[in-house]
């Protein structure tokens, strides 16, 4: 194959699993608030004193500073969003509010510097085949642009619902597409025989709740998904390795140009898009946001904010009454 060495049916029955899994398991730690912090504070609590040093130590294919560092910001994300979410001075707060931008650009920001460090690198590293070259700085230029193009945080609401999820509405689909293209493109540059999970059924555990469950709301999609694969991989990093189901990377030249090349032109095409948006519009990147004009960022802001309250007619006055008598 070209992205991959063969894939046999059994690896494919797991990757569905591992996707349903993450689905369900974001569904849950976002719908109940003491599911979270089971899984986002008790459970990391349990593997770091435990689990974690003896399964992602040095020659694990989980154990270089980038998995460490990835597993602790994606838990730091999802306690931020909780923190948004359920104490409602905080989501009022604007230097609250600027907390996801900041992640976000922290958590790209790691995988580039991660990208440009493989470009020259070449064999095993870190428990893990690499084939660095030009490709990294594409993809790392690509992570540069899509983080430069991350906007209107100022304009994050908590959903009126039950769930009350953290809804980012100036968050576009066509972003989230390229944040996509860039971050297989990642995956696949830097630590290519985890891609086939880590990279597509990762990205799509969280782009489906983003389009099809609870829109607007892909970042803490993205920040639940991640932490928990995050967990299970330094728990298990064999899975991706060496058991039955790992699906190994081709490692092909062609390949890895390919997947780079279409998340720099992606990258390039939203950056163009936004800078078109901000002259012709007039607005401030750092203070507004730039697609209220787009229908999708009218239906995610209508569906989540609280229904305004229905008029109750005036009861009449006394001397109304006795003159209609």
């Amino acid at each position: 194959m070209f992205l991959f060495e063969s894939i046999p049916w059994y690896s494919w029955v797991m990757w569905s699993v591992v996707l349903v899994a993450l689905i369900a398991l974001n569904e849950v730690t976002r719908r109940w608030k003491w599911a979270g912090l089971a899984f986002f504070v008790a459970l990391p609590i349990v593997l770091t004193l435990f689990v974690w040093p003896n399964t992602a130590g040095a020659g694990s294919s989980t154990g270089s500073w980038f998995h460490w560092v990835k597993v602790y910001s994606a838990l730091a994300g999802c306690l931020g969003f909780m923190l948004i979410r359920y104490v409602p001075r905080l989501a009022k707060n604007r230097w609250m509010l600027m907390f996801p931008a900041a992640i976000l650009a922290i958590n790209i920001g790691e995988a580039v510097i991660r990208d440009f460090q493989v470009a020259g690198l070449d064999g095993m590293h870190d428990g893990v085949f690499m084939v660095g070259g030009p490709w990294n700085y594409m993809n790392g230029i690509a992570g540069i642009l899509n983080l430069l193009t991350i906007c209107g945080w100022a304009g994050i609401i908590v959903s009126s619902d039950k769930a009350k999820d953290m809804i980012w509405p100036d968050m576009m689909w066509f972003w989230i597409i390229a944040y996509d293209l860039w971050n297989f493109a990642y995956v696949y540059n830097c630590v290519g025989d985890h891609s086939f999970y880590a990279g597509a059924a990762l990205l799509i555990s969280c782009t489906i709740p983003a389009f099809f469950i609870k829109k607007g709301a892909w970042l803490q999609h993205r920040a639940h998904t991640l932490a928990l694969w995050m967990m299970f991989t330094m728990a298990f990093p064999t899975f991706v390795t060496s058991s039955q189901f790992a699906v190994d990377s081709s490692h092909n030249p062609t390949a890895l140009f390919i997947v780079s090349a279409l998340s720099l032109a992606a990258n390039i095409a939203v950056a163009a898009y936004q800078l078109y948006v901000i002259v012709t519009r007039r607005l401030n990147p750092l203070r507004d946001e730039l697609y209220t004009d787009q229908p999708s960022y009218r239906e995610v802001r209508e569906a989540n904010l609280p229904a305004e309250p229905t008029a109750v007619p005036a009861a009449p006055r006394q001397e109304d009454r006795l003159a209609m008598v």
